[in-house]
């Protein structure tokens, strides 16, 4: 007869604070897809209530006053195209620094690492500066070597302590076979890092896509984003909670149909991660 674990008071205890805790995270979304279904008034009275009906008047508001599709256009071109770089660069990056482990390299790791620890805040004037001074600001390309020179050192790090535990005889054995060093990071190494690769794409769309300092400095209004967008709805004397609520509700959409996407992804990876030999 199979040895079964017991149902202590002890589980019961972990679970009930573990769906408490769950609960105190969903609240805010909970106040987020209620109030986009009820006018300004109501949730000035009380956001806590839930709609007296169900109706798309504030999306549809939302959606013509912030024009949804162009925001989010800009939204997915700068997201996707920094994710897709980050993803590239630190990955070779991080396979150089753990393969090629010479001083200088050593050097640079240490550098970008310590990157890590320094606040936005204290490089905001500088990269104002420099910014202007290679006129990078209102393009697209200008934010996206913004986020690469910010998203780099996190990703790269990432990546590189995956790839310590990828085995070098693998490697060997691809370059016996006539393989090239990039056929043998890309046939070989980039597909093991399925994982991590994905850990590191979750982390950068969900900063990217709601990031919203960075975004403010350096582009302009051909460029708006989705946060730079919503702000529109706060002004100095009216704050349009109603159109607001709705266009965060508009805007958590893709990001949830993202996170779906890679559900099963995201399992693999945690399995992968845990299981030995």
């Amino acid at each position: 007869m199979e040895n079964r674990q017991r149902y202590t008071p002890l589980i019961l205890l972990l679970e009930l604070i573990g769906v408490a805790v769950a609960l105190i995270f969903l609240t805010p979304f909970y106040f987020l897809i209620v109030n986009s279904f009820k006018e300004l008034k109501y949730i000035l009275l009380n956001a806590a209530s839930l709609p007296e009906k169900l109706g798309l008047d504030n999306f549809k508001r939302a959606w013509v006053a912030i024009d949804f599709p162009t925001v989010f256009l800009n939204s997915f071109l700068i997201t996707s195209i920094s994710v897709l770089l980050l993803v590239i660069v630190s990955s070779m990056m991080a396979y150089r620094l753990v393969r090629r482990p010479t001083t200088f390299n050593k050097l640079l790791l240490t550098v970008l690492i310590a990157a890590m620890i320094i606040p936005f805040q204290s490089v905001m004037l500088p990269l104002m500066r420099i910014t202007s001074l290679f006129e990078l600001r209102g393009h697209l390309y200008g934010i996206v070597i913004c986020y690469m020179g910010f998203g780099i050192s996190l990703s790269m790090f990432l990546y590189h302590g995956f790839i310590k535990s990828v085995p070098l005889e693998v490697e060997e054995a691809a370059v016996m076979d006539g393989c090239s060093p990039y056929g043998v990071f890309w046939r070989i190494v980039f597909p093991l890092l399925k994982p991590i690769t994905v850990t590191v794409i979750i982390l950068n769309v969900l900063w990217i896509w709601n990031d919203y300092l960075l975004p403010v400095l350096v582009i302009n209004d051909n460029l708006t984003t989705i946060p730079l967008a919503v702000q529109k709805f706060f002004g100095q004397y009216l704050r349009k909670w109603d159109l607001a609520m709705a266009a965060l509700t508009l805007s958590t959409i893709p990001i949830i149909i993202f996170f779906l996407f890679l559900q099963k992804h995201i399992i693999e990876g945690i399995t992968a991660g845990s299981v030995k030999g």
